[in-house]
């Protein structure tokens, strides 16, 4: 591309952190997008060299910016346009999470009955004994 730096929340969909641009822009109005340890508005400028910290729950992803593409990339093209910096602790914790984390419950249904309580308990202690 032409220009010298491009907007922080067109780069992050374009280099496939969001899946949207408009998910991009959220994050960013959110607090969850950070330029040099502070928020960023969506239409902030960024050029090749910053280093950009993002929180994709529960992971805190944290990348620096390589070059600008033209258009949305294909996978395989990312790490032409960005390098990864995350230390590879916090993806150990994010599987850590998501391992121990057997009895997730959607929000808002509320706590289990007592039977499924029993059901819960059961599962766990059946996971142990194969372990």
């Amino acid at each position: 591309m032409e220009s010298d730096h491009l907007r922080i929340d067109k780069w992050l969909w374009e280099v496939r952190l969001y899946k949207t641009r408009s998910q991009a822009t959220e994050a960013c109005k959110a607090g969850k997008v950070k330029l040099e340890n502070s928020s960023v508005k969506p239409a902030k400028e960024i050029k090749p060299g910053d280093i950009i910290t993002l929180s994709l729950n529960p992971l805190f992803k944290t990348v620096k910016v390589k070059d600008f593409p033209k258009s949305r990339l294909s996978a395989k093209l990312v790490p032409d346009f960005m390098e990864d910096l995350t230390p590879p602790e916090e993806y150990n914790r994010v599987k850590l999470i998501h391992e121990t984390n057997l009895e997730y419950r959607d929000r808002g249904i509320g706590r289990p009955t007592k039977k499924q309580r029993r059901l819960i308990d059961k599962l766990k202690n059946s996971k142990e004994k194969w372990e």
